[in-house]
């Protein structure tokens, strides 16, 4: 992050540089899960990418207050995301039915 531009980078294991995706947020914290990335931001918004091509796989979820941590459950099936004021939001991962 440098002077209001931030983006995420993507290298290989050898340390090849696959790509970027210029973010609008500023990222304060992040899991990788599978084959997706998890992203919270300052300004309050829950976004999943795809792992490989950094693109967004669902519109952001807004929070309305900044994400402090983010934590997947080991069955992948919800999200944890601690806000500023010490809420803990649970989300649920895959279809209505499922969740």
């Amino acid at each position: 992050s440098a002077q209001d531009k931030n983006a995420l980078h993507l290298y290989s294991v050898n340390g090849k540089y696959l790509g970027s995706e210029t973010l609008k947020e500023e990222v304060s914290d992040m899991c990788v899960t599978g084959e997706y990335i998890v992203m919270g931001s300052l300004q309050g918004f829950l976004s999943i990418r795809d792992l490989y091509s950094l693109s967004l796989s669902i519109s952001p979820l807004a929070m309305r207050l900044p994400i402090h941590c983010i934590s997947v459950t080991k069955e992948y099936s919800h999200i944890l995301v601690g806000l500023e004021d010490g809420k803990l939001i649970i989300v649920g991962v895959g279809k209505p039915a499922e969740v």
